[in-house]
């Protein structure tokens, strides 16, 4: 496959994936994000060194920490009440500090909901969600093309800070069918000789784990944690900005949203408001900063999800008081429409609309 690829989003993860090296697959169907395995176990065996459907979302997970012990590049993928069976292995994967990639496509809940798209999953994903305090690169596509890009990407972050990373997307992005260019890359694999289990003969053996049983001890792990997640903070903040120069209110999307947000924004300067958008690539690290500086020249947010408002609480961190921050929301599986967003701009700019 080269050149222009028209393709759904769930399989231009897998198909990315497998650009990016992948050699270990460990998954168990669930709707919306089931394409991603029946791709990946179509490839195998002759692009993939291992594809398992695992009897429990608890299983593939712990085969993807396995997999990760010894050097090689694992993945897995499911969907919201899924993804909430597999937060047990994932901190433990984060403590043991090791390499995998994790997808997520966010389908309405809580509890069974439907498969159709939200973005409730905002809170389990950037806050952890595990026990523990862990921390991951999050990565939020908003097109069919960055799905196939960022998924490229994961497998390089997680190998560089030896941590899991996230592509949280949603079920609308995960159905939808785009044209797509792979990116030529080379699989520049990091040397994991000093600490990736291989058998130990000829030298000396390598321990992975996250236990540390004495309180000093496990306070010094964290710590070095801590340390590592700072550092993911300096270097891994992405971000687009949109019409954001002169803008009195911007407004504040990712994934599917902020492709209707964008759209919105142009209405809004037609008919003569001043509005620009920012959309975080990255939810974990968050775009902070630049939130805050946008704050120091703007005269109120806007944050637009599908959910009842979860970025939102970033959103208003980052602003911390300067302007007003506005939430509109849908859920459910129902997208906003640019018109109800279009209403809200004028609403809170004072303008009939």
């Amino acid at each position: 496959m080269s050149g222009k690829t028209y393709i759904k989003g769930n399989e231009a993860i897998a198909q990315a994936a497998i650009r990016a090296g992948c050699e270990a697959f460990f998954g168990y169907p669930i709707t919306p994000s089931s394409e991603i395995p029946e791709t990946l176990a179509k490839e195998y065996p002759a692009n993939l060194s291992v594809f398992l459907q695992a009897e429990s979302e608890l299983a593939a997970i712990n085969m993807v920490y396995g997999a990760a012990c010894t050097g090689s590049r694992a993945m897995t993928a499911s969907s919201s009440p899924g993804m909430s069976l597999k937060l047990e292995g994932i901190s433990y994967i984060a403590g043991a500090e090791l390499p995998a990639v994790i997808v997520n496509v966010n389908r309405a809940g809580p509890g069974l909901g439907n498969i159709g798209p939200e973005q409730s999953d905002y809170f389990q994903a950037t806050k952890g969600g595990g026990h523990g305090g862990y921390r991951m690169i999050v990565l939020a596509p908003n097109s069919v093309q960055e799905m196939a890009t960022l998924t490229m990407d994961a497998f390089e972050l997680a190998e560089r800070y030896k941590n899991p990373v996230l592509i949280l997307t949603d079920a609308y992005l995960g159905q939808m069918k785009e044209d797509v260019v792979f990116p030529e890359r080379e699989i520049a694999k990091t040397d994991n000789s000093s600490w990736a289990i291989t058998g130990a003969k000829q030298r000396e053996a390598h321990v992975i784990s996250s236990i540390h049983l004495d309180f000093t001890e496990m306070e010094k792990h964290v710590a070095h944690l801590i340390e590592k997640y700072k550092t993911m903070e300096e270097e891994q903040v992405r971000f687009e900005e949109y019409r954001t120069d002169d803008a009195e209110l911007i407004g504040v999307a990712y994934g599917i949203v902020s492709r209707i947000l964008k759209d919105t924004v142009d209405r809004a300067r037609r008919r003569g408001m001043k509005v620009g958008m920012i959309r975080p690539i990255t939810l974990w690290p968050f775009p902070h900063k630049t939130i805050g500086a946008l704050a120091g020249r703007a005269k109120a947010f806007l944050t637009v999800e599908l959910n009842t408002g979860q970025m939102v609480e970033d959103v208003r961190l980052a602003v911390n008081g300067q302007v007003p921050v506005h939430f509109h929301g849908r859920y459910g599986g129902n997208l906003p429409s640019g018109t109800e967003i279009l209403e809200e701009m004028g609403r809170i700019m004072g303008e009939k609309t």
